[in-house]
């Protein structure tokens, strides 16, 4: 069910998260790339226009309603996401823009849901 924009406004595009804002707290919107739910921690790669950005929910970080909405994103959902900025606690993906940064999520709003296309883009 497509929840309201209303109140939530967007503070970046993907790509202009950078280093300079970790511990900054951002609004993102965009499309669902991919969504990985590694069991208590789901990784989705936001696109927009600029580029793509990786968001981690977590329930202790998000809250139980919000996990629940991450656990049911598929590819090209439309979201709107708030959260704090992190250094990668991973290893850093040289092939984005973004791959030294990720979102941990505090909120999600899914403003489109969408069926799985046919052909991935």
């Amino acid at each position: 069910m497509a929840e309201s924009m209303v109140g939530m406004k967007r503070s970046h595009r993907c790509t202009e998260v950078t280093t300079a804002n970790i511990g900054q707290e951002v609004t993102v919107m965009g499309w669902v790339q991919k969504s990985r739910n590694k069991g208590g921690i789901i990784f989705v790669d936001l696109r927009d226009r600029s580029g793509i950005l990786q968001l981690i929910f977590e329930e202790s970080d998000c809250g139980a309603e919000s996990f629940l909405k991450a656990e049911k994103l598929r590819s090209e959902f439309v979201i709107a996401v708030n959260g704090v900025v992190e250094a990668r606690s991973g290893g850093v993906n040289e092939n984005l823009a973004t791959g030294a940064i990720e979102i941990r999520a505090r909120y999600l709003r899914i403003l489109s849901e969408s069926e799985t296309p046919a052909l991935p883009h």
